[in-house]
């Protein structure tokens, strides 16, 4: 894992460095498409590489359909959404190489995709986090209500109980919890609305405090929201903020409290504050972009097909903190896990937008 997540820092880095024209950061066994089975294309969402999140998760995909398939690949990281469109027409319409599949991360490149797509009917397109109904272009979306959903159910038992672990603990006097989210939009409001469904079906006496940065990359922003819930007495503060979270664990940190990370392990991507993140919602994107990847090498492109991802097929999961998720009682674990069983049974409808959205 530490290797992979190395080379990962390396990528970040190179395709940084030279991100002009599609000089982004290629890979694979040849940079000849004629010696691998496929070349794809990568356009990450606004943010970048390095969030330790959402952009790292889909990265994890492509190293992983290259070390299983020997693909070639480029990465780019436009600077603004306006580039969104410009970096996908440049990968469709390249000729050398010629890419059998652009990647499109992020729902914000919706609008690009669905200018380009038809203009492009021979290029395969994959699209994460939206849809875009055109032929050649196959959509990954994510219940993310439905992990949320389970991370509601955990903070609302612990705050409702007096807990230590790590740096962090709850306060007896207080059950409020906290959600702060990135960018204000229908992904976003997915994990809120799951997340209060879960408070409120663990608990009739647990308040959440929302509040949205505007940003994926800002975490002072995101420390200066969440300082503010913990100092209203929030004991756990859920994000789904991509870089912006980082400022969320500072904050608990300073506050003495807890938080839960979201898109990958962030117990493990964010190691310096594993002493406070209880658990992480972990959204397989990289599932969704290695599966296009090799769906586009069988023939199989699901070009016009939408493709959800929730709990059943493991596309959403509870992973509790690499350091004190192990401390999380067992009644706790036993109440999420009844939860995750009875969303997959249809027992639990979850809702996937809050109350007035």
């Amino acid at each position: 894992m530490a290797s992979d997540f190395d080379r990962r820092r390396f990528l970040k880095a190179a395709s940084a460095a030279g991100l002009v024209g599609l000089a982004g950061c290629s890979g694979g066994s040849s940079d000849d498409g004629d010696d691998v089975p496929a070349t794809v294309g990568i356009v990450y969402s606004d943010g970048g590489l390095g969030d330790n999140s959402f952009n790292d998760a889909a990265q994890q995909g492509l190293l992983d359909a290259e070390e299983e398939f020997g693909i070639a690949y480029d990465e780019s990281q436009p600077s603004d959404t306006g580039e969104f469109g410009q970096y996908q027409q440049r990968y469709a319409s390249s000729t050398d190489p010629d890419y059998d599949l652009v990647s499109c991360i992020g729902f914000n490149q919706t609008d690009a995709l669905a200018e380009n797509a038809p203009d492009f009917p021979d290029e395969d397109f994959m699209l994460v986090d939206s849809v875009v109904e055109e032929p050649n272009v196959a959509s990954y979306l994510f219940r993310e209500h439905e992990g949320s959903f389970l991370m509601g159910v955990l903070a609302a038992r612990l705050t409702e109980m007096e807990f230590s672990a790590g740096a962090g603990s709850t306060a007896s006097d207080s059950t409020n919890l906290g959600f702060v989210g990135g960018v204000d939009s229908p992904v976003i409001r997915r994990f809120q609305a799951g997340f209060e469904a879960g408070v409120d079906y663990a608990s009739d006496d647990v308040d959440v405090i929302t509040s949205y940065v505007g940003s994926y990359a800002d975490p002072s922003g995101g420390q200066e929201a969440a300082l503010s819930m913990y100092q209203s007495g929030a004991d756990v503060v859920y994000h789904a903020s991509g870089a912006t979270g980082v400022g969320v664990f500072q904050a608990a940190q300073e506050e003495g409290r807890f938080a839960l990370g979201v898109d990958l392990d962030q117990s493990i991507t964010e190691p310096e504050f594993s002493d406070v993140i209880l658990a992480s919602m972990v959204k397989r994107v990289d599932t969704a972009v290695y599966e296009s990847i090799s769906n586009v090498i069988d023939g199989e492109h699901q070009g016009g097909e939408t493709v959800a991802l929730g709990l059943e097929s493991n596309g959403v999961e509870c992973v509790y903190g690499d350091e004190i998720g192990g401390e999380v009682p067992d009644e706790v674990v036993t109440a999420v896990s009844d939860a995750r069983d009875a969303i997959i049974a249809g027992d639990i409808d979850v809702p996937e937008t809050t109350d007035g959205n």
